[in-house]
């Protein structure tokens, strides 16, 4: 299967478990200023929890997009640039991939462009990465067999899993500060 152009999405497991988290995080919020008397209005929590929840999604909404000419990362239009900002590069352009580790210990991938000193982050979260790693391989030259997704699937799954036992004791928590 070769097909002329490919579209990939951020893995479902990954978006899923990070708007969870984020909705297990920061709905309780308001309900909690409520009871508690916070000097900040509920109102404006619900408002700050909303851009956030856009933003996020914004975030989770890139798009990897290949085609024999091209590899490149896009966001939709109604996402502000300024948070996170698209690229293109030809395949013919890329002259290496470097490898670079993370504040936490993880390996991320530049690519490395011939005709300026811009280093490119190879997407590493998006469904159908072996396949995106063989088309780089297929279009480059570069080998890349050592290169594995920045995080395994079972690590999201664990996450997944404890956010819903915090999204439970949540529910717990909006319940009680409602019926106090």
């Amino acid at each position: 299967m070769n097909p002329k152009r490919s579209i990939f999405r951020i893995s479902p497991l990954i978006s899923i478990t990070l708007v969870s988290l984020y909705i297990a995080l920061t709905v309780p919020l308001p309900f909690l200023a409520e009871v508690t008397k916070a000097p900040i209005p509920p109102i404006l929590l619900w408002i700050g929890i909303i851009i956030g929840l856009l933003i996020l999604v914004g975030a989770l909404s890139e798009r990897v997009i290949i085609n024999d000419d091209q590899i490149k990362v896009v966001y939709p239009v109604w996402f502000p640039s300024f948070f996170r900002q698209g690229w293109s590069l030809n395949w013919s352009d890329i002259q290496d991939l470097k490898l670079r580790t993370t504040g936490q210990g993880g390996l991320v991938y530049y690519f490395i462009s011939k005709n300026s000193d811009q280093a490119y982050l190879l997407p590493m979260r998006i469904a159908g990465f072996s396949y995106l790693v063989n088309t780089v391989t297929e279009k480059t030259g570069i080998d890349t067999t050592d290169i594995r997704p920045l995080s395994q699937p079972w690590m999201y799954l664990i996450l997944l899993v404890c956010t819903l036992f915090l999204l439970l004791m949540d529910s717990w928590t909006i319940w009680t500060a409602m019926n106090i």
